[in-house]
């Protein structure tokens, strides 16, 4: 997989424009309600996968041709009056599901915002490769609705923008393992309310508590710096969400999210102490340990480390090596792109 990003934005000023409401499909676009039409869209592109965002101020009817050979995976962000894609009806961070080569008509009765994510359905095997009825490409062969627990859902429509607007800042190419954990992240955040339907797993025997946080130690030692999406664990070990959490809870008291992102901490804090302020950024370096959100992350880091990560970066480690050589040309450390 490419680690090549590319990010584009547009205002809208007529229907229209909403023609590739969904980046790589041909969406035919009406407009329903009166009043003047504004509207913005955006497209995230990871190598050959998208994210695409789109609001608009009035109502809209999209159609997809059957033509497009991909597997969309929608949600509704927000909603102004009702919608409704086939016979379903759709509330704000409720997910649909559109397979390959099906058509497909929605109606949005007012202003409205959505996600959607555009993937080769032979993609699932790698990204849900925990959750056997998920992995399964024959699972998505049938247009489907999976309502929220609002809790969940409305997270999630919450943080796709954000993770479209700080992408839209990220200058540099990412790394391959990068790229990848923030594929996972947006696939995360848009299916998030299909895995959570999922009845409890029923395969039979398990790996006990203690040998699966074990496992999980190992493949985070081998991954290094790069950052570790959880999904990225599941699919690796075999076992689906419930799973871990249950054994993370049984043998540490956290979660495995908090435990990972508790690692990708201390791997930042490493870095930064280590690392010359002139040539790095906290911004930098937190994106590429998979932060995307600045100031959650400042909170997580200072309740973790009892202090500000600008006043990590630039510390004892990098002070003491300048110590010993004054005209020292830090080296940025394995796993800081800037490039």
């Amino acid at each position: 997989m490419s680690g090549q990003l590319a990010v584009n934005t547009c205002s809208l000023d007529s229907f229209e424009g909403l023609h590739q409401a969904i980046r790589g499909s041909h969406v035919e676009v009406m407009q329903l309600g009166r009043g003047k039409f504004r509207g913005a869209l955006s497209h995230v592109g990871i190598g050959d996968f998208s994210l695409s965002i789109g609001s608009f101020s009035v109502g809209v009817r999209t159609q997809r041709i059957s033509t497009d050979d991909k597997l969309v995976v929608g949600m509704l962000l927000s909603s102004e009056d009702r919608v409704t894609h086939w016979s379903f009806d759709m509330r704000p961070a409720d997910v649909l599901i559109m397979p390959p080569s099906t058509e497909h008509d929605g109606v949005f009765h007012g202003a409205s915002a959505y996600a959607a994510i555009r993937l080769d359905l032979a993609e699932v095997m790698s990204l849900f490769k925990g959750e056997p009825r998920l992995s399964d490409p024959a699972a998505w062969l049938n247009k489907n609705v999976y309502h929220a627990d609002p809790s969940i859902g409305m997270a999630a429509t919450r943080r796709l923008p954000l993770i479209i607007s700080r992408l839209a800042r990220q200058q540099t190419a990412l790394s391959d393992a990068v790229a990848d954990f923030w594929k996972r992240s947006i696939v995360d955040a848009v299916t998030g309310t299909i895995v959570q339907s999922l009845p409890p797993d029923s395969r039979g025997l398990l790996p006990s508590a203690m040998q699966l946080v074990g496992k999980v130690d190992d493949y985070l030692d081998a991954a290094g710096l790069r950052p570790v999406h959880v999904s990225e664990i599941c699919a690796h070990l075999n076992v689906s969400r419930r799973t871990l959490h249950r054994a993370f809870y049984e043998v540490l008291g956290l979660g495995p999210i908090t435990y990972l992102r508790h690692k990708r901490l201390c791997a930042i804090h490493s870095a930064l102490r280590e690392s010359n302020p002139a040539m790095v950024t906290v911004a930098r370096v937190a994106i590429q340990h998979g932060f995307i959100e600045l100031g959650r992350f400042s909170h997580y880091y200072h309740s973790l480390f009892g202090e500000y990560p600008s006043e990590t970066l630039g510390g004892r480690g990098f002070r003491a090596r300048k110590e010993i050589d004054p005209s020292l040309a830090e080296p940025v450390p394995v796993g800081i792109n800037t490039h």
